[in-house]
């Protein structure tokens, strides 16, 4: 074992452990929590529902603990236990002559095992875990169908994808890493413009809101933020789930607003005003747009990272890869970087908090930061999120703040 592959293997040991030893914090801390209802929840939220919420987030959390164990295993199989290198020499002696065409059976086979090391758990989680507490809609047909759509939209948005990156990685020199970068941007910003009108409804129905008065509080509230759209469209979300939401997706004049048909059917006008507000905060904080730049500026490093180790021996052999290829690099990197990145996950969740604290705001100027709170909590209940996530848990995976620190951060807005 070389110097590299044993530190690749305390990573991911490290990883594994990290992930584990939260795990186990989140579902300690939630147990602790279980038998009583944070003080500012008890007059909306009851000890049955605050129940169901702990024991939904446990389940879910014991799940995860058994994927992570699984990802590890595999991870460490397909590098240093020469599976990468089995797939590699089979698919060569098949298409000997043909490096592209290597490299592209070697990459697709390799998602695919590590997608179907995936298919266990999202199917165990939709038909047993959301089955047991009401949330799941969805029929194994209809799992299986857009199973069937991620892979053939994977397929079409993104063999043209790696094929510009196998030929820029033979053709463009020494610094074909900066101009695959531009193509990965690009590639981004046109999957952002297309996804709500040629992605999205493959997967769901939207309709036009038909709720006259309901369209025309909302319509005001744009043109007061000076928020222009495509339009205001509800998504059969109840279809697949009983979670509600709302988000607006698309870029440039592509914008459009989108409420699941669950989230109106829980809020009234005024709750869905402040929610809305709050979506809207993202947009005028150009909330967005910095994520993208963000994106963009770690994968920008992250290609100029295996420009370089591209050209290094070690980085091949010490992941278990006799044969260097440039799809072979492209893999491992892909492969490796969620190990490589786990201990800068507090980092871009502690950003994404403070993303949702400035949206917060502002749909406390905009519209009312009371209603927001009602509409939170009716969500926290509907959707079973745990009121009490362990801190340090809610660090590394919340994207959102935990519940009782949002609800009180609003409360002091609309006291003020």
């Amino acid at each position: 074992m070389t110097a590299f592959s044993a530190l690749f293997v305390a990573l991911v040991a490290l990883t594994l452990i990290m992930q584990q030893w939260l795990g186990r914090r989140q579902i300690s801390h939630v147990l602790s929590h279980r038998n009583s209802v944070p003080a500012a929840f008890t007059r909306n939220i009851s000890l049955e529902s605050h129940q169901k919420a702990a024991d939904y987030s446990i389940a879910k959390t014991r799940l995860g603990l058994k994927e992570s164990a699984a990802s590890a295993a595999v991870l460490l199989l397909l590098t240093l236990g020469g599976g990468l290198q089995l797939i590699d020499s089979t698919w060569h002696a098949w298409v000997s002559g043909h490096a592209m065409l290597t490299g592209i059976l070697v990459i697709a086979t390799a998602v695919l095992v590590t997608s179907l090391v995936d298919l266990p758990f999202d199917y165990y989680k939709t038909f047993t875990i959301d089955e047991r507490f009401g949330f799941n809609k969805m029929t194994p047909t209809m799992f299986f169908q857009d199973l069937l759509k991620n892979a053939l939209v994977g397929l079409v948005m993104g063999l043209p994808l790696l094929l510009a990156a196998l030929w820029l990685m033979q053709s463009s020199g020494s610094y074909w890493w900066l101009w695959l970068w531009c193509v990965w941007a690009v590639f981004n910003l046109l999957v952002l413009a297309i996804y709500p009108t040629l992605i999205a409804p493959m997967f769901n129905k939207f309709s036009p809101l038909t709720d006259a008065a309901l369209k025309t509080r909302i319509e005001a509230l744009l043109a007061k933020c000076g928020f222009k759209s495509q339009g205001l469209f509800v998504m059969d979300g109840s279809r697949r789930t009983s979670h509600g939401n709302a988000y607006f997706t698309g870029f440039g004049a592509n914008k459009r607003v989108v409420f699941f048909d669950t989230l109106l059917e829980r809020l009234d006008g005024d709750e869905i005003e402040a929610v809305l507000a709050h979506e809207l905060g993202h947009f005028k904080r150009r909330h967005v747009i910095k994520r993208i730049v963000m994106m963009f500026a770690v994968s920008f490093a992250g290609l100029a990272l295996l420009g370089w180790l591209k050209e290094t021996d070690w980085f091949y052999s010490g992941l278990g890869v006799a044969t260097p290829s440039d799809h072979m690099a492209l893999l491992l990197l892909l492969l490796t970087s969620p190990v490589l990145t786990f201990l800068l996950r507090p980092l871009f969740a502690a950003y994404a908090r403070s993303n949702e604290f400035e949206a917060d705001e502002y749909a406390a100027r905009h519209s009312s930061a009371r209603h927001l709170v009602e509409a939170l909590v009716k969500l926290y209940r509907d959707n079973a999120s745990t009121l009490t996530p362990d801190p340090l848990h809610s660090a590394f995976y919340d994207s959102h703040p935990p519940a009782s620190i949002r609800v009180a951060h609003l409360e002091r807005l609309a006291a003020a």
